[in-house]
């Protein structure tokens, strides 16, 4: 494994808790700010405006048809707050559920897509990925309380609110999630086990085998890492890595897609969560620096995979 300290570059600060970024095509990053309940937009300039105050938890951030942007929201923390960090905890007393919103980035306007499916509520749901048909794949993290915690799930819901099914269950805290360049594979991590699963998909919305009685019949696993680090939410670059935030260790970790190789590029925040890919040629990385609250980029050594309804 190597590791790389690279040039950064610090794009805002004084955020409350950034996650899900999305570069968009006039160099501003639209990400969630978790702890402030709001989708927010980072001008090139680094100045922070809302978009929309979304309440809850807004945890994962996608552009998806007709421009809209598609919201995971996770229904909210507490938090422990010290001078310059903070870091989320357990369910909180005015917890109402998770949800997928729906915003218009000019408006401000949003509306709750899914709040359910098969009549059980959404719990935490964390991060997600659409593909080229319309749907798109997300993560439920379930929810922490103070002497239990909700078993994880992957879902897939069609754009259009016509559509939501539970897709592989149980999971460990399920986080990021990407696919491969050909929609061929879908990827998950695991935020306590620090393992990243692969899952043959045999078309949109379909994975190959997902329903075994252990997690060995649902996919493979790419990689574990050792030691006391987490994973966090993910991108997938143009040649098929997977690009995870990587959380105690404070990095983004460079899975090569056999899982024969792992890079780190070391960032200084011990809760990176979140990267995404922009710029020329989509060769620059932006990370979130979530217990600091800032935003920061970085030059990546592969171009970005362009992303539905954003890139394309």
């Amino acid at each position: 494994m190597a590791t790389i300290t690279p040039a950064y570059r610090l794009l805002a600060s004084d955020l409350r808790f950034p996650e899900g970024p999305v570069a968009m095509p006039d160099g501003s990053v639209v990400l969630v700010e978790i702890a402030r309940g709001t989708l927010s937009r980072v001008t090139p300039a680094g100045e922070v405006h809302v978009v929309a105050a979304l309440g809850g938890g807004p945890n994962g951030a996608a552009v998806g048809p007709g421009g809209k942007i598609y919201v995971t929201n996770n229904g909210g923390f507490n938090w422990v707050e010290r001078p310059g960090k903070r870091f989320p905890t357990t369910q909180p007393a005015d917890y109402a559920g998770g949800r997928i919103q729906v915003v218009d980035p000019e408006t401000g306007k949003f509306e709750t897509l899914y709040d359910a499916c098969d009549g059980r509520r959404l719990r935490g749901p964390n991060d997600l990925v659409f593909d080229a048909a319309g749907g798109f794949w997300f993560t439920d993290l379930g929810k922490t309380r103070e002497r239990d915690a909700d078993r994880g799930a992957v879902y897939y819901a069609k754009a259009d609110g016509s559509l939501i099914r539970e897709a592989i269950f149980p999971l460990e805290r399920p986080n990021g999630i990407g696919l491969s360049p050909d929609e061929r594979t879908l990827y998950v991590v695991e935020t306590p086990t620090a393992r990243c699963w692969a899952f043959r998909l045999s078309g949109p919305g379909q994975i190959e085998s997902a329903n075994g009685p252990y997690r060995g019949e649902k996919g493979r696993v790419v990689v574990g890492l050792g030691g006391y680090q987490m994973f966090d939410s993910l991108a997938v670059d143009g040649e098929g890595h997977i690009c995870v935030a990587t959380l105690i260790t404070g990095a983004v970790s460079d899975i090569w897609p056999d899982g024969s190789r792992v890079d780190q590029y070391m960032l200084p925040d011990m809760m990176v969560t979140n990267v995404c890919f922009g710029g020329p040629a989509l060769r620059t990385a932006y990370a979130t620096l979530s217990m600091g609250g800032t935003l920061v980029a970085f030059d990546w050594p592969r171009p970005g995979l362009p992303l539905n309804y954003l890139n394309k």
